[in-house]
């Protein structure tokens, strides 16, 4: 018997992630209160690139922690385009006020989570960053040991991944219009379980699944056990120094992204509208932040998440329109599928 990649979840498993990555809102508010002493930075107003001087940060964590604060209804812009405290921040985070609670969060400044948060916005490092040999478990990058290249490894990670992948996946699948689509290539697809219900949904669509050698032994399975192996092609590289395959007038870019910086973004989507003939498409399918960095909040933790694991962040449906632009992609309006996920779909001119 074969799975059906195209049945949808009865419950909306939304708010588990919600509540999995609520530890991501203490951490931040601590490491603002009591390393950086954020709030009383902004006694008065300040341009961004002011403040992340004061604060001693670098681009990346800067975005990470003032997204977050201001999704939590924190910090905000005022009508000169500064940031500024809100009248909450204003009331209760400022030492020396009379409802000050600033002391009270401080008492969780000791714990390993926060300590290990501040550690990361310091140093614009993945946890495992700073050590060759230990690595960033999350993300492939040649020089530096990954889970991605032990097969133990590799496959607990991949398979854990697919928890949510999953739920998203049909909900991808029915809106995703692939009518003229013949060939899809996954970038760093893991399971493949997207490529397999696009698979499902179109009987004559083949794909070819991406990504490191020991990741792939599971797609394999994947395919077979869904019914669609003798469509899937297997090809492993690296998506940064190799070049992409040729074949395919679909690119597939499912949670990739958000695990590079904005230079490694750029790179990856000129490369695959470098490979995609014309009239192909490349689909951008991730969480996205408003265009204005200032949530929503679920997606802001979940940014913080993606920091302190990966070399990335969320971006926005403006920051990927920008670099998809750019790169030659006429950029169709964002599409929601599950899970604050989405997709944008960016097609080449003749």
């Amino acid at each position: 018997m074969n799975y059906d990649a195209l049945s949808r979840p009865a419950t909306d498993p939304v708010t588990i992630f919600e509540h999995f990555r609520g530890n991501y809102a203490t951490e931040l508010l601590t490491a603002a209160i009591v390393e950086f002493q954020l709030f009383d930075k902004l006694r008065t107003p300040k341009n961004s690139d002011q403040l992340r001087q004061e604060v001693g940060l670098k681009p990346r964590p800067f975005v990470v922690l003032t997204t977050a604060l201001r999704a939590m209804g924190l910090l905000q812009l005022d009508t000169r385009g500064d940031l500024s405290l809100t009248p909450l921040s204003q009331e209760h985070l400022l030492p020396g006020g009379n409802f000050f609670v600033g002391d009270y969060v401080g008492l969780a400044a000791q714990s390993p989570g926060v300590r290990a948060m501040i550690e990361r916005l310091k140093t614009n490092r993945p946890a495992g960053g700073e050590d060759k040999k230990d690595g960033a478990a999350f993300i492939f990058r040649e020089g530096v040991e990954s889970a991605m290249e032990d097969e133990q490894k590799a496959r607990h990670l991949t398979l854990a991944l697919a928890g949510r992948a999953k739920n998203v996946a049909p909900h991808l699948a029915a809106k995703l219009d692939l009518t003229h689509g013949e060939t899809l290539l996954d970038i760093g697809g893991g399971t493949g379980i997207y490529s397999i219900a696009c698979l499902q949904k179109y009987p004559r669509l083949k794909a070819i699944i991406y990504d490191r050698p020991e990741v792939l032994k599971v797609p394999r399975e994947m395919g077979q056990s869904y019914g669609v192996a003798e469509r899937m092609e297997f090809v492993s590289g690296d998506m940064f120094a190799d070049s992409l395959p040729l074949n395919a007038n679909v690119i597939l870019l499912s949670n990739i992204l958000h695990d590079w910086d904005v230079p490694e973004c750029r790179r990856l989507i000129a490369n695959c509208v470098k490979a995609l003939p014309p009239n192909g498409q490349l689909v951008v399918h991730d969480v996205f932040l408003n265009d204005a960095l200032d949530g929503p909040l679920a997606v802001a933790l979940y940014s913080a998440a993606l920091f302190t694991m990966t070399e990335g962040r969320a971006y926005s449906v403006q920051e990927y329109t920008q670099w998809m632009t750019e790169s030659g992609l006429r950029v169709k309006p964002k599409i929601d599928t599950l899970i604050h996920a989405g997709f944008l779909t960016g097609l080449k001119s003749l």
